[in-house]
């Protein structure tokens, strides 16, 4: 099943796509695909309605895509996740998994604009499976464990600044957390339909030529192991994003680098889960 939210920003409405590919509107039924939803057997009830109701109204072709779900109470994130990732960035490969956050009013929909922020020299693209937990998971037994609590996958875009990231001390989150900077979706694919998590492929563009072209079987922690080591140190909630890194061909990583500047158009996709295109405009 494939969840999606649709309409103006701050007013999205739930609904899915359907076996022919059109979007149907669930919001007499539904409030939102958010933590209480999801702790609340959510998807399955959807399942349950859509059985029920053949005729549910599609939503208008010229409908804004918004975000996959809600605001999530967290944006995880986990770096340097991919071997030759960190090759190219000139890190080993971490031992245990990195993990920074973002802020949650990043989350923007998959066709929305990149904001290049003020100042901003240095904005560079990650094209990154996203990961939506099912429900509430405190102190997971072990990663098979973990499984269980996916709700499912999508696309996302881990946007970020370089030089606020990397250049002004302290920790990754300001060059991570500016407007717009984590485009999901368009759609969440849920979890039963996703068969092999650790061998998708993956691909960003900019204005057309290939940056990065990758695959989650290179992933250093798979899905699985990151979802069960998080609950160790914090509870994750229903509802909340985990970015599970990114394959080389970032523009931190060019010789020289590469950065994103108005007017470029960034285009992404992971196996199974969709497209997304942004329009990189000055903040």
């Amino acid at each position: 099943m494939k969840l999606i939210r649709f309409g103006k920003p701050g007013f999205e409405k739930p609904g899915v796509i359907d076996e022919n590919n059109v979007r149907r509107d669930l919001s007499t039924a539904f409030r939102d695909w958010d933590r209480a939803f999801f702790n609340d057997y959510g998807i399955e009830r959807v399942k349950s309605y859509l059985i029920q109701h053949p005729d549910i109204p599609a939503v208008p072709e010229d409908a804004r895509w918004g975000a996959c779900i809600a605001r999530p109470g967290k944006v995880i994130c986990i770096g340097l996740n991919y071997s030759d990732h960190a090759a190219e960035s000139g890190m080993p490969v971490p031992e245990q998994p990195i993990i920074f956050q973002k802020g949650s009013n990043t989350v923007v929909g998959p066709f929305d604009h990149i904001l290049i922020p003020r100042k901003s020299e240095k904005t560079d693209w990650e094209v990154e499976l996203g990961v939506v937990i099912s429900k509430d998971a405190r102190y997971l037994e072990s990663a098979d464990d973990a499984r269980h609590y996916i709700a499912g996958y999508c696309v996302a875009n881990d946007v970020s600044e370089r030089a606020f990231q990397l250049e002004m001390g302290g920790q990754w989150t300001k060059g991570k957390s500016c407007d717009n900077f984590t485009p999901i979706g368009p759609f969440l694919l849920t979890a039963n339909e996703v068969k092999d998590h650790k061998n998708l492929s993956m691909s960003l563009s900019v204005n057309g030529s290939r940056m990065q072209t990758g695959n989650t079987a290179k992933m250093v922690f798979d899905v699985d192991f990151i979802v069960h080591y998080l609950s160790q140190f914090m509870t994750l909630e229903a509802g909340d994003l985990i970015l599970t890194g990114t394959p080389p061909g970032v523009g931190l990583g060019m010789k020289p680098p590469v950065y994103l500047k108005e007017g470029d158009l960034v285009e992404l996709s992971v196996e199974h889960l969709g497209v997304q295109r942004q329009t990189c405009i000055q903040a």
